[in-house]
């Protein structure tokens, strides 16, 4: 159970979230509250629009048409990513859906079937309209489905709610397809990722990984013929890993001239010229080259 983000702060977690939003028209005082209560909300319900064109489907989704006034939602996702707002309030999306779906979102648990319409929806859910047919053709771009995923964890992220607080519209009213293309649990699974979670839940953040060791300079007299040292292939495998690598076989272990012209070409890479390009290791260029310890 939430207060209803303010507008400012809807309009702000979005940003956050990285996505790029339009403000449309009058959108902040666009709603059906004259109709009912706006809250308490309890989750995200993720639609597609049936239509096609970007302007085309933010005109609709904000004034609605003869037997469904407008806002028909809160925000539209476009093809290219980008979030239109269009309401803020209470919004013509949801309709009446199952109870008990409602209670499994409320307690963040497992969802059952949606077999009921008893429950008024456009109170409880924020609703974001996605550009798509929904013939189970029209394509979801990449940059779209990435789109969904902020929008819905920005506002979970917003209210402590994890991904169980996001559900498709088909997971609500019986008898809905939407959102068609994808499936929810999929699209749960990248919003609890995005949250720091699991799809089963969120989790504690990974511990922070240790700096790496890296292998100090062992001195230039190291570097000679009949030198055989696990030390030389890792400095190899950095040398081959930052575009430098001479080799023809290898790296290894035995110091050859393959290594000598391989951190040759790292000197260089570095601007060191002449003498100072010789292919012997020196402490400085070494320290850069950041061999991993052996």
């Amino acid at each position: 159970m939430a207060t209803p983000l303010s507008a400012d702060r809807l309009l702000k977690a979005l940003r956050d979230e990285g996505l790029r939003v339009v403000e449309h028209r009058s959108w902040r005082t666009h709603n059906r509250n004259h109709k009912g209560p706006w809250g308490p909300m309890h989750g995200v319900m993720i639609h597609h629009t049936v239509t096609s064109g970007t302007q085309n489907s933010v005109d609709i989704c904000y004034n609605g048409h003869s037997s469904l006034p407008g806002p028909l939602c809160h925000g539209v996702i476009a093809k290219d990513g980008t979030v239109y707002l269009v309401g803020h309030g209470r919004a013509n999306h949801a309709g009446l859906g199952d109870d008990d779906v409602l209670r499994a979102v409320i307690n963040e648990s497992a969802l059952p079937s949606d077999n009921e319409a008893n429950t008024d929806g456009n109170r409880s859910f924020y609703g974001f309209e996605c550009v798509n047919l929904g013939d189970g053709k029209d394509p979801w771009p990449a940059v779209q489905l990435e789109a969904i995923e902020k929008a819905a964890a920005a506002i979970c992220r917003a209210h402590g709610w994890s991904q169980r607080s996001v559900i498709g519209h088909k997971e609500w009213q019986p008898g809905k397809i939407d959102p068609r293309g994808f499936t929810m649990d999929s699209m749960r699974g990248r919003i609890g990722a995005r949250l720091g979670g699991t799809p089963d839940g969120p989790s504690k953040p990974p511990a922070p990984k240790p700096p790496a060791k890296l292998e100090p300079f062992p001195g230039a007299t190291f570097f000679r013929v009949g030198r055989h040292s696990a030390v030389i292939t890792a400095m190899g495998k950095r040398l081959v890993a930052e575009g430098c690598g001479r080799y023809e076989v290898g790296p290894g272990p035995d110091w050859s001239e393959a290594d000598r012209k391989s951190y040759a070409a790292w000197q260089r890479k570095l601007g060191y010229l002449g003498t100072d390009a010789d292919g012997i290791p020196g402490k400085a260029s070494w320290d850069r080259l950041k061999v991993p310890n052996v």
